[in-house]
């Protein structure tokens, strides 16, 4: 989103908290009328896909800027990124009274009993991958490592942005976009173990550069931004095909069916008995046998 506002791009914004109502079944997704990128959920790759529609927001970089961006770009995902999983996702008395509750709050039945305990394997997975490591496991040194890392990734942004309203002077690019992207949420989040949030307030810079950019580009009020007009509206309905809604209907019922079904054997209403093969042939086959002698008598 802080990319499309940068580059000016005329999105339509659908806001939604269910990722099955998505074309890609993901969140986020852009949805376009080109049958060759019907629907995109990766960022980059939305990004590459504004670029090649003429909405770049680094077409006055120059080669060095660009290079500076890659360089940067890379280190957040490296070095910033795996912390902010893991402080989102893994801590576990964040992931227990923030992340969690949150998608329980916000994502509908019975979406909101799967999708959380989903992400949380899905995330560390994926810090393991990153690792290097299949059997890593949350604990103080990984924490350790990873604060560590992000912070000094913290620092070095702050360096590098100085005094600047934006990374590469008075307008914003895909940097800033990916830096925003990655420090707005932790700035706004309440976090009971806040280390990382923390150290962003102490770097003043850094601080006022994501307040100013939420202020600009996503005004708490709604309406458009002072420096470039993107035409934005809140919509849902576009999403909600009927396909989607199919499968949200039977995934309810299989779910509210399924509870029902074990509740019920839990509390002793309904009991399962396992019948031998062989006793319960016995009968019929006696019964044949017996019939086929007074036939022969």
């Amino acid at each position: 989103m802080a990319y499309a506002k940068f580059a000016g791009a005329p999105l339509k914004v659908h806001k939604i908290t269910n990722p099955w109502r998505s074309p890609t079944g993901t969140l986020p997704a852009l949805k376009t009328t080109e049958e060759s990128t019907r629907s995109l959920s990766k960022p980059s790759n939305i990004i590459i896909h504004l670029r090649k529609q003429k909405y770049n927001a680094d077409y006055d970089l120059s080669a060095k800027e660009g290079a500076d961006t890659l360089a940067f770009v890379s280190l957040l995902e490296e070095k910033l990124l795996p912390a902010l999983i893991y402080t989102l996702w893994v801590d576990s008395k964040n992931y227990v009274d923030v992340t969690r509750r949150w998608y329980a709050e916000n994502i509908p039945f019975p979406l909101n009993f799967l999708l959380p305990n989903r992400i949380h394997n899905q995330q560390l997975e994926r810090l393991r991958l990153v690792r290097g490591d299949p059997t890593l496991e949350p604990g103080e040194q990984l924490e350790k490592e990873l604060y560590h890392d992000a912070l000094e990734c913290m620092t070095l942004l702050s360096q590098r942005l100085g005094s600047h309203k934006f990374f590469f002077g008075d307008s914003p690019s895909s940097l800033d976009a990916y830096v925003f992207g990655h420090l707005a949420p932790l700035l706004k989040v309440k976090l009971p173990n806040g280390k990382l949030q923390q150290h962003l307030n102490s770097l003043d810079n850094l601080r006022h550069y994501c307040t100013n950019i939420l202020i600009l580009y996503f005004p708490s009020e709604g309406g458009e931004p002072p420096i470039r007009k993107v035409s934005v509206h809140s919509d849902s309905s576009d999403f909600d095909s009927e396909p989607h809604k199919r499968r949200k209907q039977i995934l309810s019922v299989l779910f509210a069916m399924g509870s029902m079904l074990g509740y019920a054997i839990l509390m002793g209403i309904v009991s399962i008995q396992h019948i031998r093969p062989q006793a319960a042939l016995v009968g019929p086959r006696h019964i044949e046998e017996g019939g086929e002698e007074e036939e022969d008598e």
